[in-house]
């Protein structure tokens, strides 16, 4: 009887690991870097990821696989946060993974982008900050990251009413990380909706146009000063559900 129990509720945790993952989508990358590197002064992070340790810090590594996990950590030399880049192409889909701040100073950025759209800088469509005191979701296609926009922001010629209206481009919401704690996030994008859950419990959701972007190609892991990541899971839905 024992048995059958267990079996049972086996059975019941696998339905609704199934059920759970359809909400998501459809998997279509997963890594969770239990791997080793060759050396230790570049980075090589392999399975299709790249960064920007090239261009912004002269090469020097800042990326960093170690203990099954992918420490990012920001080089001396930069001129730039760190971007840890991988191909994510979805309409609407959703990103899985866990991480760590080891520091109140510390944060993590999950930057989408597209860089066949060229009215942005860069690709930027809309972007996730997680720092321990706060989530902050931004709309960067209409909003900052838009060439125009960005144009006369650098030239300090925005008008009251732009000013205005990039203040409705991004959302705050509160937070209560602990240092040094791993945590598992999920980012869920549908239609021009994004919602951030944390530890399965909802953080926070926005709605802009720049989210509804009709295709996601890139995410972008942002790192200002240091994150830990691991088991990374990007999911496709398709069609507005």
């Amino acid at each position: 009887m024992k048995t059958q129990f267990f079996s049972a509720a086996a059975l019941v945790l696998f339905c609704s690991s199934l059920a759970f993952a359809g909400e998501r989508g459809t998997l279509i990358f997963e890594d969770d870097f239990e791997r080793n590197e060759s050396q230790e002064t570049k980075d090589e992070i392999g399975k299709g990821w790249g960064s920007n340790s090239r261009s912004r810090a002269k090469g020097n590594k800042q990326v960093d696989l170690r203990n099954g996990a992918m420490y990012i950590y920001i080089h001396k030399v930069a001129d730039h946060a760190v971007s840890v880049t991988h191909p994510a192409e979805f309409k609407n889909g959703a990103v899985a993974l866990r991480f760590m701040l080891e520091d109140p100073k510390d944060s993590l950025g999950l930057n989408f982008a597209d860089l066949k759209y060229k009215p942005v800088h860069a690709g930027h469509l809309f972007v996730t900050k997680i720092s321990p005191k706060n989530l902050m979701i931004t709309d960067l296609k209409t909003g900052n990251m838009d060439l125009k926009i960005r144009d006369q922001r650098k030239a300090g010629t925005l008008s009251p009413e732009l000013k205005e209206m990039l203040k409705t481009k991004s959302k705050r919401f509160p937070l209560k990380l602990e240092t040094g704690k791993w945590y598992d996030l999920l980012v869920s994008i549908d239609g021009d909706t994004l919602t951030v859950s944390i530890d399965g419990k909802k953080v926070g959701s926005f709605s802009s146009e720049g989210m509804a972007h009709p295709t996601k190609r890139l995410l972008r892991l942002a790192v200002p000063r240091n994150a830990v990541v691991d088991d990374v899971k990007i999911y496709s839905r398709g069609e507005k559900s």
